[in-house]
């Protein structure tokens, strides 16, 4: 395993964090506790020491089965990361957003799930157009200074509204946004216009989601729906991967692979893994085997011919993973 330093904090992270929206029932390929359990001691066999989560995420599932699995390990060693934003509770409307009682309930829920006292990095899942940024960054300020969290992060954005939260803890003294976990792969590059040279100019860590877009960048386009998660995946049907040059940077992912003797994904993952901007991917899935695969990539080298050569088909996009 390789480590970095997570943008600013001064914290040490493993290369690839591991994702774990797949724990719980929220969906048919998801996983079972006892299946979960069984993948993250796998990763921190693996030297993983970093995890993210959501309390969205099986509605609080993932968060419980994440806590009691790494019940039996050393606290210290691991990074724990959730999100707050989407809807807990259809009845109750301070059960979702960015306000105050939102963040300071929601946050007490997810110490609770994850049986701890403080989250190593809380994150707001999307940006909140009711609540006023200056309130949001207040109630995070807070939480940080009672202890609870050690370092807050941000998730996909325009970034004209991250400057603007940067800019606001700047001139309020208040904890800044440590991370940006956006949306970013070798399919769907449109971070690199603005977000991503803002990340770097202001030091602020990158965790990208979907870092094998949702398995598109993972086997042959024609064969996207070989998997059950290509089957029921909903919020796949919503992306643009495949348009413009999406099937040519798919064949030459698959060209790579086979020239390389690795698999597709461990291609696209040390693609991602080349970018000076990126910190810790964040990899989510349901094997074993796919997840030594991820570990595996860091050893793979792509010379900048390589990666000139799988970026040269790509075309502009819609922009995707805001919402």
């Amino acid at each position: 395993m390789e480590y970095t330093t997570l943008g600013s904090t001064g914290m040490t992270v493993s290369r690839i964090c591991l994702g774990c929206m797949s724990f719980g029932t929220g969906r048919e390929w998801m996983l079972d506790p006892d299946e979960s359990a069984d993948l993250i001691d796998r990763a921190i066999d693996l030297g993983i020491n970093f995890f993210d989560t959501a309390n969205v995420y099986s509605t609080g599932e993932s968060e419980e089965i994440l806590g009691d699995a790494l019940d039996g390990y050393d606290r210290d060693a691991q990074v724990i990361a959730t999100k707050v934003f989407a809807e807990m509770d259809s009845d109750n409307p301070n059960a979702s957003g960015l306000s105050r009682k939102a963040i300071e309930q929601e946050l007490a829920a997810s110490l609770d799930r994850l049986g701890v006292d403080t989250i190593d990095l809380y994150q707001t899942h999307r940006w909140d157009d009711d609540t006023p940024i200056e309130e949001t960054l207040r109630a995070l300020d807070d939480a940080v200074r009672r202890g609870q969290v050690r370092y807050i992060g941000t998730s996909s954005m325009w970034a004209h509204q991250f400057a603007e939260a940067l800019h606001t803890s700047d001139e309020l003294g208040l904890e800044r946004f440590a991370t940006m976990q956006n949306h970013y792969n070798v399919l769907y590059r449109e971070e690199e216009r603005e977000m991503l040279p803002l990340c770097e100019k202001e030091d602020v860590g990158v965790v990208p989601w979907s870092p094998l877009a949702r398995g598109v960048a993972t086997r042959p386009h024609e064969e996207i729906d070989a998997t059950t998660r290509g089957q029921t995946d909903q919020y796949l049907a919503q992306m643009s991967y495949l348009q413009g040059g999406g099937e040519a940077i798919n064949e030459r992912v698959q060209e790579l692979a086979d020239e390389k003797g690795v698999s597709m994904a461990q291609i696209s993952l040390a693609w991602l893994l080349h970018k000076e901007w990126v910190d810790a991917p964040i990899v989510g899935t349901t094997s074993v085997d796919h997840l030594e695969d991820a570990v595996e990539a860091l050893e793979i080298d792509l010379s900048r011919s390589d990666q000139e050569y799988l970026e040269e088909p790509y075309e502009p996009l819609p922009v995707a993973g805001h919402e």
